[in-house]
């Protein structure tokens, strides 16, 4: 029995021992949407102890109580069933299953992050005549790009905000799937190449707090990092202003440099920025001679373009965009780049061997979809002879 005293005190100073070296800016934000966040995630791991914790408890009492030393506990070999028993052992659990369903279910819509906010905090409501702060957010390879397009400034690895206004965050990527997370602020959001997710939030605390991508994008990955400045408003002001002063101009020209992939990068302020960019970013046509991907809907939509549309195919060409230059972001795909693998392709055992770039597509007089005897496909969308 003190045996298994100390070893059950053991385990309970182990999980002190892990959180010790943690950041737990999770569990303590500065924001009301990471703060709701924070409650539900108290929430559910309070509703599933409420059932863990006996069960653990009463695990190690019938070990202790019915060990085979133990010649004063009941023997009932032939007992098996009481109804008593289990109501309560299938009730216990059904009631927690409902009460998790309806936290998970209320709070699914409540912090929807495509849903506008309806408060500053548990205890103001948002003030009628406030206005939101957009800002656009770009994943580039591998730094952040933020617009202020209202304001008509761009920040690289910096964004600021006044605290207590609410923020309307418009989010996209230039090449691969990233994820816009600020803990303190609010949970992870997908940013993704040709599509907009968006994320409402408020920052309710000044202070400095950490902003970076929490979805794996290459070889820069570790160091997509940004400081996020919560502010007065004077000191959003004063912040604004130290932009437009230091910064300079980002057009298209400086774009295309600032989105080739670099590591490490420094903050860059820019004082102002072409009002239609951040659109042309989305649509994946920043790159002159480029079709948008709003454009090519559009097409689409209207029935397509017909046999005369395959001169498109060029212009919807968007993964090699820097081979020409040279520059091959080391997470890009072999097919995309035309890079030769990494690895040598593995010898099969069943005496067949594919050689996947170049390979001849067509088998006994039939080609795949949307290829021309091993050429790269063509977009299926310009499969349309009609």
């Amino acid at each position: 029995m003190l045996k298994l005293m100390k070893f059950s005190r053991l385990l309970s100073v182990l999980p002190l021992l892990f959180l010790a070296g943690c950041n737990m800016v999770v569990m303590a934000p500065s924001g009301d949407i990471a703060a709701q966040q924070r409650d539900l995630i108290v929430i559910s791991t309070v509703l599933m102890l409420l059932i863990i914790i006996p069960v653990i408890f009463l695990t190690l009492f019938f070990a202790w109580r019915y060990r085979r030393s133990n010649t004063a506990a009941t023997y009932a070999p032939e007992w098996h069933h009481s109804t008593r028993l289990e109501i309560v052992i299938w009730s216990a659990p059904l009631a927690i299953i409902i009460a998790l369903g309806a936290v998970t279910w209320i709070s699914t819509h409540k912090l929807d992050p495509y849903r506008p906010l309806d408060r500053l905090d548990a205890e103001r409501a948002i003030p009628a005549d406030t206005k939101p702060l957009i800002v656009e957010v770009v994943a580039l390879d591998w730094k952040w790009l933020f617009f202020y397009p209202e304001l008509g400034i761009a920040t690289v690895n910096e964004l600021a905000a006044p605290v207590d206004v609410p923020i309307n965050f418009k989010i996209t990527a230039s090449s691969v799937m990233n994820s816009f997370y600020i803990p303190a602020l609010a949970g992870q959001i997908y940013a993704m190449p040709g599509m907009e997710t968006k994320l409402h939030a408020v920052i309710n605390r000044q202070g400095e707090y950490e902003g970076f991508s929490a979805n794996y994008s290459g070889s820069g990955f570790s160091h997509m990092r940004f400081k996020f400045h919560g502010l007065d408003q004077a000191g959003f002001d004063a912040w604004v202003a130290q932009v437009k002063q230091q910064g300079t101009m980002l057009n298209r020209d400086a774009y295309l440099k600032l989105e080739k992939p670099s590591e490490k990068e420094p903050v860059r302020y820019y004082a102002g920025a072409d009002a239609d960019l951040y659109n042309a970013i989305l649509n994946m046509c920043a790159t002159p001679g480029k079709m948008c991907m709003n454009e090519m809907m559009h097409i689409d939509m209207m029935g397509g373009g017909g046999k005369e549309s395959a001169e498109n195919r060029e212009k919807l060409q968007y993964d090699n965009r820097h081979a020409d230059e040279g520059i091959v972001a080391p997470a890009a795909t072999v097919p995309a780049t035309g890079a030769p693998a990494r690895s040598e392709p593995a010898e099969r055992t069943d005496g067949m061997q594919h050689d996947m770039p170049g390979m001849d597509m067509q088998h006994e007089g039939h080609s795949m979809p949307g290829t021309d005897n091993g050429a790269n496909p063509a977009p299926a969308q310009l499969n349309n002879n009609n």
